[in-house]
């Protein structure tokens, strides 16, 4: 398999700047980009197997979100929101500059991706005054949801929640991946081989030890928000969802306990262009590293 080229990009925050990495495969000529946006812990190199797949039709771009992986933490861990991810994103469109652009989000990536889609489309419809949505390339065209709609259970979000403070280190890779294997269960069946590709991504080795590789503070705005910021936060992203104007797929893991099939059911009601697709032996959330995963979203992204 390829290896992906690493680049950064600089984004604002309000306390100044910091550098978003991301990974690029294919073309960077090819002006039809597919942008993937990795979980809540996960890091962009969770879609290399999707990546090289497709890098024969798009110049596929994975981002590290801001304190995950190559990129800069924030200075202040209430920073870590979606607003600032989607100020971070484009920051990066506006360096990509697609013709077309395709978005596939899991977990986080796809709330990211509906919030940034849905503003991308209320700017198209009131033009006035000028947006840094507006323009080329803000437009998205095909998105795909992976596991994830503007209602999130709460049981799965307090499960998911109580790892992602844990420094959880390991003197070796395979108590690391022990690790995660553990607190990543829900992902299902993988070979070893993915099981160790999904450790290196979110584990990295340092004076002896594997340790996360992310921010361990990234759960600190969940922890001050109470439930009418919740509702709030909530309302907004179902605001988003409704005014996105592109083909959607909707992925949701048979096992899911964070993407309810209601949920799934309401996303379909309030907006048409929406479909959706049921992983067998995946809960939250499919990782589209096996080829029976990766196929329908290709032929999704694929179709004219």
């Amino acid at each position: 398999m390829q290896v992906p080229r690493l680049d950064f990009v600089t984004c604002a925050n309000p306390a100044g700047l910091h550098r978003m990495a991301y990974w690029e495969w294919g073309d960077p000529d090819n002006d039809k980009v597919l942008l993937c946006v990795h979980g809540l812990t996960r890091s962009g190199r969770d879609f290399d197997a999707f990546a090289h797949r497709l890098s024969a039709e798009y110049r596929v771009i994975c981002p590290d979100v801001a304190g995950r992986g190559h990129s800069d933490w924030l200075p202040n861990p209430a920073f870590y929101t979606i607003p600032q991810y989607v100020a971070d994103m484009v920051t990066l469109l506006a360096r990509l500059r697609p013709a077309t652009l395709h978005w596939v989000g899991t977990s986080m990536g796809g709330l990211i991706g509906m919030a940034l889609a849905g503003a991308a489309a209320l700017g198209a419809r009131h033009p006035a005054p000028p947006g840094l949505l507006q323009g080329r390339g803000w437009h998205v065209d095909k998105l795909v949801l992976n596991d994830v709609g503007p209602h999130l259970e709460p049981p799965a979000l307090g499960r998911i929640l109580q790892y992602v403070a844990e420094p959880a280190s390991f003197e070796t890779l395979a108590a690391a991946q022990a690790y995660v294997r553990s607190v990543s269960a829900a992902f299902g069946p993988h070979t070893d081989a993915q099981w160790e590709a999904l450790t290196r991504n979110v584990y990295r080795e340092q004076d002896g030890r594997w340790i996360k590789h992310y921010d361990l503070r990234l759960a600190a705005p969940f922890s001050v928000q109470n439930q009418a910021a919740l509702a709030a936060g909530e309302h907004l992203l179902w605001q988003a969802y409704e005014a996105i104007d592109a083909p959607m797929l909707i992925l949701r893991g048979e096992h899911s306990d964070l993407l309810s099939p209601a949920t799934v059911r309401e996303m379909a009601r309030r907006n048409p262009r929406a479909r959706s697709l049921v992983v067998p032996e995946a809960g939250h959330a499919p990782t589209l590293m096996s080829d029976a995963q990766i196929a329908p979203v290709a032929a999704f992204l694929l179709q004219v």
